[in-house]
């Protein structure tokens, strides 16, 4: 009986050995990657100067941090984050890193999170609120929030996502905002119909491949910009956001 009892002790201190000896390993390791997958693709701005992106060279159990690039070298850029990824350091701690890359793509890496907040004028969020009011109905003169007419749509979704309040006309939403022509359009800018750009009768918003989120006779939809059914005579800028 006593050696039965002597036998499960040392079973038990060797678990428990190798419990805390693995725990030790893990704290004092290497650095390791947990998982990697894309996300929605969003923009960032910095939330401290003291942060820098790296890659993450050598093996995904034993990688080391090579630093690319200073945030404090970037003060007004935004950053587009494509992809995430968790890890453990060697302190056993686990972090969690985006890959980002600026505007004119001569800057990239992984950079902790915590280094860069949301930026508030984004593309992504701008398209989120036009989302979600898919399938509103259209009524003249409504500014929402359960319905709309054309320039009461675009007036409600710029005003809730980038704090910016359009003035609620077609014609006045293109001739109060910085012109862009078509080859120059990016996601976010305003698209006007009608029969010249002095005689405007419709507005939406532009979101990428030749389409456009606008409220109309069926309510909001998306669907395409350049149709038999409109004539679109312009674009317009009230807000720069980076798409």
């Amino acid at each position: 009986m006593k050696r039965l009892f002597a036998m499960m002790a040392m079973v038990v201190a060797g678990l428990t050995f190798g419990l805390t000896a693995a725990k030790t390993a893990n704290a004092s390791g290497t650095n390791r990657i947990i998982s990697t997958s894309t996300m929605t693709k969003t923009a960032y701005v910095r939330k401290s100067s003291a942060g820098a992106t790296y890659n993450m060279t050598g093996s995904t159990t034993n990688f080391t941090f090579v630093k690319t690039h200073s945030l404090k070298s970037y003060p007004s850029t935004t950053w587009m984050a494509t992809k995430k990824r968790y890890i453990y350091k060697t302190n056993g701690k686990k972090y969690l890193y985006y890959y980002v890359t600026n505007a004119g793509n001569t800057a990239s890496g992984w950079i902790w999170h915590g280094y860069l907040k949301t930026k508030s004028k984004s593309f992504t969020n701008m398209y989120k609120v036009a989302k979600s009011k898919l399938g509103a109905s259209y009524s003249y003169g409504s500014v929402g929030p359960y319905s709309f007419d054309c320039s009461g749509y675009t007036r409600y979704v710029f005003q809730k996502a980038a704090s910016k309040v359009l003035p609620h006309s077609s014609q006045s939403q293109y001739s109060s905002y910085k012109k862009v022509s078509r080859a120059n359009a990016k996601k976010g800018d305003l698209v006007f119909f009608g029969t010249s750009t002095g005689s405007i009768s419709h507005v939406g918003i532009y979101v990428g491949n030749g389409k456009m989120i606008d409220a109309q006779d069926n309510g909001v939809e998306q669907e395409k910009i350049y149709v038999s059914w409109w004539n679109a005579v312009g674009y317009s800028r009230p807000v720069n956001f980076g798409a």
